[in-house]
């Protein structure tokens, strides 16, 4: 490798003077010339590192950006995901953890450059790439096309996204200095027109910082859009978009590491080259709720609700040894960076006081059987995320067989006993014969949109189509919406208490709130609320045993705990002072 001192001398950086809260008299903004970025006619290198605002509690925001500053980066980069910010048609929400104009002002306040990632489609191992659900209502949708109902949704969506920004551009006096123009899409390549029509509604609506586009090797030439910037191409400045500091995790299977000499090796031979990087991730953090995405190809796997990406600070926030090994070599080349910043943690356990059964809480919707996003709920917005139970009277036995129709995962209960599992690979159970008419119950679990590939177009959820007892359809269904939103119980719990089933407990808390994680060992399937805070899904197949609670999210004295399981109940839960994330994979 390169000595030290010839590293130094190759690449002497001081953007000391290019902070967002020191530049006035804007003009220029991010520009390329020849093989070099420039800022405001200055050399400059993008030192970037990816933190998703939305995987990460709004308290935390200012603490992960501090450490960037520390780590040595100089630029932030963030996408934006739709599905939250309009969950339902015509009804935004840019509060909290979805307050981006915060978000923004902060990275400036901070001294970081912000490159923005608006989408609409964004990847992310987030559900349906950011794609809010209820553009599938529509059956005959193309996503990510010209389809006329996906730009007139896109268009109503930028048209309140696109105003919040525009005045956080750098032009305007804010750390906007670079906007991408969807996301990949060289690897989708659908539609020839559709890049130019979402770089034309990103100018029509303000967007006046350099625009660029992001591919990887085989889908530049398919991704690229006229007066974007490819960010790796011959006479351009080059950089690496997205350099993987780690990968993600899908249930069932190991903890993806990736060897952190590798990884500041590699990142060493980036710079001596003289390309720029922003480090996918530099923080992960959380897949709230039911937000994971899930793979798609070659065989449906959803991803864990942990986004830890084994990345340069952990799910919670604290330093890895791949933080200290890239904060040394980056002060080899801008000397020493920011401070560093310390957390604290705590544990114990605690107990789940009240039960009740799954049977006792739920309102009927309808009686056809239609898909999760076709459900008359929501105000005509379907249901997105949870479980849709379907409950249809049968006589007699046989073999019922789902027909492939099951998205994604399904208990079967003859009334209230269990009677299996249906999936993408076990397509028929045996139902015993019983006396009269009795209750099918098929449990089915959205686990996850697949985010990323040709067939986002088909990633409705519940039951898609007909199951069939005896090779016959059933009909007659009523179905029931659970988006599992936190309920209240005041039932005891039994002594042997099973699934599906909610449970409440109290955890208590004498002092400050810190950091925690969650262990639910002796628990089989489910979800966690937090005082109404959805944690996300935990799983005993792994390989997350632990369920990252943020300090932000509790309050002195009493915390309330509801958990719903499908299966198994434990009913004790302890907090842990360090997360378990299953055994480790090395990625190569």
């Amino acid at each position: 490798p390169m000595p030290d001192s010839c590293f130094r001398a190759k690449l002497p950086f001081n953007w000391s003077h290019l902070l967002p809260l020191q530049m006035w008299g804007r003009s220029l903004g991010l520009q390329t010339k020849d093989s070099l970025f420039q800022l405001e006619g200055h050399p400059f290198r993008i030192f970037g590192g990816s933190v998703h605002y939305f995987r990460v509690p709004r308290e935390y925001w200012r603490d992960r950006m501090m450490k960037m500053k520390a780590c040595g980066l100089n630029t932030l980069t963030t996408y934006v995901p739709w599905n939250l910010h309009e969950a339902a048609r015509g009804k935004f929400d840019f509060s909290g953890i979805l307050d981006l104009e915060t978000f923004l002002a902060t990275a400036a306040e901070v001294g970081l450059w912000v490159i923005l990632r608006p989408g609409p489609y964004i990847c992310s191992e987030w559900d349906l790439g950011g794609l809010p659900s209820w553009l599938l209502r529509d059956p005959a949708m193309r996503l990510r096309t010209t389809y006329k109902g996906f730009t007139e949704a896109v268009n109503a969506y930028f048209d309140h996204l696109i105003p919040k920004v525009v005045s956080h551009q750098y032009k305007k006096g804010g750390p906007i200095i670079a906007v991408q123009v969807e996301n990949e899409y060289g690897s989708y390549a659908k539609d020839p027109n559709y890049m130019t029509y979402v770089k034309t509604a990103l100018l029509e609506r303000g967007i006046v910082e350099l625009l660029m586009t992001s591919d990887n090797k085989d889908g530049l030439s398919s991704g690229f859009v006229e007066g974007g910037r490819w960010l790796c191409i011959k006479n351009q400045p080059r950089m690496v978009m997205e350099y993987w500091t780690g990968w993600f995790d899908s249930w069932g299977g190991p903890h993806n590491i990736f060897d952190a000499d590798e990884m500041v090796n590699t990142v060493h031979s980036i710079l001596k080259a003289g390309a720029s990087i922003n480090l996918y991730m530099f923080h992960g953090g959380t897949n709230f709720g039911f937000m994971n995405g899930a793979l798609g190809f070659p065989n449906y796997k959803p991803d864990i609700t942990s986004y830890d990406y084994d990345a340069v600070l952990t799910e919670a926030g604290d330093y890895t040894n791949k933080f200290f090994k890239l904060r040394q070599l980056f002060s080899k080349i801008i000397g020493n960076p920011n401070p560093l910043r310390w957390p604290a943690l705590y544990e114990r356990s605690f107990n789940l006081q009240h039960y009740v059964s799954l049977w006792d809480l739920l309102p009927s919707v309808s009686e056809v059987p239609v898909n999760m996003e076709s459900l008359q709920v929501n105000d005509g917005n379907g249901q997105s995320y949870g479980y849709t139970l379907y409950e249809t009277a049968i006589k007699g036995g046989g073999q019922l067989h789902s027909g492939d129709h099951i998205r994604d995962r399904a208990q079967v209960f003859i009334n209230t006993l269990f009677i299996g599992f249906l999936n993408y690979n076990t397509l028929e159970l045996t139902i015993p014969e019983g006396q009269g008419y009795r209750h099918l119950r098929i449990l089915v679990e959205n686990c996850g949109r697949v985010n990323y590939g040709l067939f986002l177009d088909a990633q409705r959820k519940g039951l898609i189509g007909d199951v069939f007892l005896n090779e016959t359809p059933l009909r007659n269904f009523k179905i029931y919406s659970l988006e599992m939103k936190p309920l209240f119980m005041e039932s005891a719990v039994p002594d042997e208490a099973t699934g599906p089933a909610f449970f409440r407990g109290s955890l208590q808390v004498q002092y400050l709130p810190q950091d925690t994680f969650l262990k639910l060992e002796g628990w089989e399937k489910g979800v966690v609320f937090v005082n109404g805070q959805n944690l996300g899904r935990y799983w005993k197949i792994g390989p997350q045993e632990t369920l990252y609670l943020p300090g932000t999210w509790l309050r002195p004295g009493d915390n309330e705990i509801i958990i719903f399981e499908e299966g198994t109940a434990s009913r004790i839960i302890q907090s842990v002072d360090l997360p378990y994330l299953g055994r480790i994979h090395y990625m190569y």
